[in-house]
């Protein structure tokens, strides 16, 4: 049986965990992940999705690669370039350009 996979940004997480924590007692490891999620998310749910919907309509930005980028909140070229350093593929300078067009518009 196939499992099926969920990407969530570490805004997402942050606000999961929070929400089950006011239910009940978080184990060690969500406790960990949460204070991870609250110190280095940098944007709030609503526009990680936003964010997130818009970077996929660029052609070759995949689904894990989009969530990255809302992650990261890249600024500089170089920082874009080592998020797709392991693809089979590079990024031409203008889809470059764009990603850190949208980055800007949502930080």
């Amino acid at each position: 049986m196939e499992e099926k996979v969920k990407y969530v940004s570490l805004a997402e997480v942050k606000n999961l965990l929070e929400k089950e924590e006011k239910k009940r007692e978080l184990t060690y490891e969500q406790k960990l992940a949460l204070e991870h999620a609250k110190h280095f998310s940098k944007i709030g749910t609503t526009k990680a999705k936003k964010m997130v919907k818009e970077l996929m309509e660029i052609e070759r930005i995949t689904e894990p690669s989009a969530y990255k980028i809302v992650d990261i909140l890249p600024m500089h070229p170089e920082e874009v370039r080592a998020i797709f350093a392991k693809e089979r593929f590079t990024l031409e300078d203008k889809e470059i350009k764009k990603i850190i067009k949208i980055v800007e518009e949502y930080r």
